[in-house]
């Protein structure tokens, strides 16, 4: 079955750091700047790609080819790729991504706010796939358990990214196994 993930929730930031760290990376815009903004186009609706720093890139590839996703042919050793059928789930080194980002250290703690959710047909399906992930060497988080809406329970990879595998009855999948947001 394809995987389908929705990204649940998006803060500033996907990585939280220590309370201590007072630096932040965001510049005043100049007055051509912020003109330049109002003429600008709206962002369309949607992601593109959901991008992991990770500790290891290859170790974290082989964790998610253990749940049974195909590694993208254009993948390298420093940047791996999975298609998820119209956008991708991509994998960097945590150092490179900080470097990228501007951002002071690539080690943040905390809860993120940030999870990604593994969409199942069934409320049987939600306990088989937290069990798959722990074999491939993921962490359970939250048992598969009936809440109000459905079942759901957690994992994380082996870089503590949190994604919550979830049935409700109210998602709804196209012929092509995607989601259609009602």
């Amino acid at each position: 079955m394809r995987l389908i993930f929705a990204l649940c929730l998006l803060m500033t930031t996907l990585t939280t750091f220590a309370a201590d760290t007072k630096t932040t990376h965001q510049q005043k815009l100049t007055k051509d700047e912020k003109l330049m903004t109002k003429t600008a186009p709206q962002l369309k609706q949607r992601l593109h790609i959901i991008l992991l720093g990770v500790n290891d890139v290859q170790k974290s590839a082989a964790f998610y080819e253990a749940l049974g996703w195909k590694r993208a042919p254009t993948s390298h050793a420093g940047f791996v790729k999975f298609d998820l059928g119209g956008f991708a789930l991509a994998l960097i080194s945590r150092e490179d991504l900080a470097k990228d980002a501007l951002e002071p250290s690539a080690q943040g703690t905390g809860f993120s706010g940030v999870a990604l959710i593994h969409l199942v047909r069934t409320a049987d399906e939600v306990a088989l796939t937290l069990a798959r992930a722990v074999e491939a060497g993921g962490t359970l988080v939250k048992p598969a358990t009936k809440t109000q809406w459905g079942t759901a329970g957690y994992f994380r990879d082996p870089d503590g990214h949190l994604f919550e595998v979830d049935h409700e009855d109210v998602w709804v999948f196209d012929d092509a196994d995607h989601l259609v947001v009602q």
